[in-house]
């Protein structure tokens, strides 16, 4: 696995959670990261981004506002801090790396596999 997600659970709506990336340096270094999402019976959907630099994050305008992305490369993790959480983001989350930031999922070559995320209402 060359990438590794991981922190999600079960959470009531309006509470948070805060999802890990951890990466092997050599799929870390230089690339961005990013995380989708797919609930059953729906398309993988973009999430969020962000550059090796740490200085452009994208979000998907679902999430803005409530979720944020940051990275440390020193330890080689990503980490999605998402608070304010609904129920319609249930899903599995899966984290991947690009050469830049899209949102477009066929630009990442290097996929985790995914975490649960539950929110209740």
């Amino acid at each position: 696995v060359q990438l590794q997600a991981s922190g999600g659970g079960s959470v009531q709506a309006g509470g948070s959670l805060r999802l890990s990336c951890a990466a092997s340096k050599r799929i870390f270094s230089n690339n961005a990261v990013g995380w989708f999402r797919q609930a059953p019976g729906k398309e993988r959907e973009f999430v969020a981004a962000i550059n090796w630099r740490g200085s452009i994050a994208n979000y998907a305008d679902s999430v803005k506002g409530r979720f944020t992305i940051s990275r440390d490369n020193a330890m080689n993790t990503v980490v999605l801090q998402m608070n304010s959480l609904k129920p319609e983001d249930t899903a599995a989350y899966y984290c991947a790396a690009a050469a830049r930031v899209t949102s477009d999922s066929t630009r990442y070559n290097y996929w985790g596999q995914g975490t649960q995320v539950t929110v209740s209402s």
